[in-house]
């Protein structure tokens, strides 16, 4: 692993906390379900041409939960999509889904969301503040949520929607040598989004996409 202190990357879990902050609020913009507003962040931030073909899709608006662990050396909660799903099986995900009309407000669907996937009690969760409003070339605009978690919580998870619930160090996720530039073939054209790989778990799309996000909101 590369040492993330040659990298700016390393923080400890108060100094993440008191940056994420000083820097971030729970205030929800509204390009969350305007669409005469397009996020600044999304897949086209990889690659330009999907922000036209996202700006054509309907809104889907949503929310995840960015949950870092409070360990001495703080930890990212993320999730591997079930295989058996129709959609992005077998994906790395953060806990969330669609805000749902009894949502009240992106912060309750992240909440939610981590309790139907994951079992994680939201009385173990402490919201901090949204990332940047993440736009995804299938119209669905996401709201990442940064919470406190302290260890020690259990999980259940649903097996319907997850196959595994891990933990990836804070360090390596916001160490910029760690971000690749992939590319593959999507619809007859080639795409390009942002990756990490972490052992055998390979964190790309809207995941390492919002990751990429953090690094720059709380670690410039």
């Amino acid at each position: 692993m590369l040492n993330p202190q040659s990298h700016g990357a390393a923080l400890s879990a108060p100094e993440f906390y008191a940056r994420v902050r000083d820097r971030l609020t729970l205030d929800v913009p509204p390009g969350l379900n305007d669409a005469s507003v397009t996020p600044v962040r999304g897949d086209h931030d990889a690659d330009p041409v999907l922000q036209k073909i996202a700006e054509i899709r309907p809104i889907r608006p949503a929310a995840v939960l960015v949950a870092v662990i409070d360990h001495p050396e703080p930890t990212v909660l993320l999730t591997q999509r079930a295989q058996h799903l129709p959609d992005h099986p077998g994906q790395i995900s953060f806990p969330g889904g669609k805000i749902d009309k009894t949502d009240a407000d992106p912060l309750g669907a992240a909440l939610r969301e981590a309790e139907e996937e994951i079992g994680l009690s939201r009385g173990a969760v402490e919201p901090l503040g949204y990332l940047d409003l993440y736009m995804t070339t299938l119209g669905y605009r996401i709201m990442p949520l940064i919470a406190r978690v302290p260890p020690g919580f259990e999980l259940a998870l649903n097996t319907a929607e997850v196959d595994a619930a891990f933990e990836v160090p804070l360090a390596f996720l916001m160490d910029r040598t760690n971000m690749e530039k992939h590319s593959r073939e999507w619809q007859g054209m080639e795409r390009h989004y942002y990756a990490i790989t972490f052992g055998e778990r390979y964190i790309w799309g809207v995941t390492a996409g919002i990751l990429r996000n953090m690094r720059e909101r709380i670690y410039r």
